[in-house]
């Protein structure tokens, strides 16, 4: 984690640029942005399986950035995936614009961040809940978090893949 006066960690939304930042393994933190909470998901260090965490209500940016930082150090995260809400055509738009400035923000924590395309994240997570027969009030409430989990195992399947 960055220290006062320490450099802040890389924000890239380039895959091998964000690999070749984090040293070989290590846990990664994957963040789904809602409008009203936080889906977390986190990786094994060998970047195998993501797995859906909690879900935190999205507060003021200190809030957000002290439970985001107690969970790096807890779970001695080396990098943090942040879903990119595109647009389909590829185009960004508000949500994109805030996830970006989101990045930008949490970069003083020190650690390197991936911007990741979350397109269809939302609903492949639905799909599984369904699947899962997940009642629609759970789904409801652990959506985001497996969303997350949906945008770090693409990522790390692509990180582990070396295809970048």
């Amino acid at each position: 984690m960055a220290e006062a006066g320490q450099k802040a960690g890389l924000v890239t939304e380039e895959a091998g640029q964000f690999r070749d930042s984090l040293p070989d393994g290590g846990a990664l933190l994957g963040l789904d942005l809602g409008t009203k909470t936080i889906g977390i998901a986190l990786c094994d260090a060998g970047w195998r399986f993501a797995t859906a965490g909690n879900t935190l209500p999205k507060a003021k940016f200190s809030r957000d950035k002290a439970s985001i930082e107690e969970i790096c150090k807890s779970r001695n995260v080396a990098g943090i995936v942040i879903g990119l809400p595109l647009n389909m055509d590829g185009s960004a738009g508000p949500r994109v614009q805030a996830s970006r400035a989101f990045a930008r923000n949490l970069a003083v924590l020190g650690l390197p961040i991936l911007l990741w395309d979350e397109r269809w994240s939302t609903a492949a997570a639905e799909r599984d809940m369904i699947a899962m027969d997940t009642s629609r009030a759970s789904r409801a409430q652990k959506i985001d978090s497996h969303a997350a989990a949906v945008i770090l195992q693409g990522a790390i399947d692509r990180l582990a893949g070396g295809i970048l």
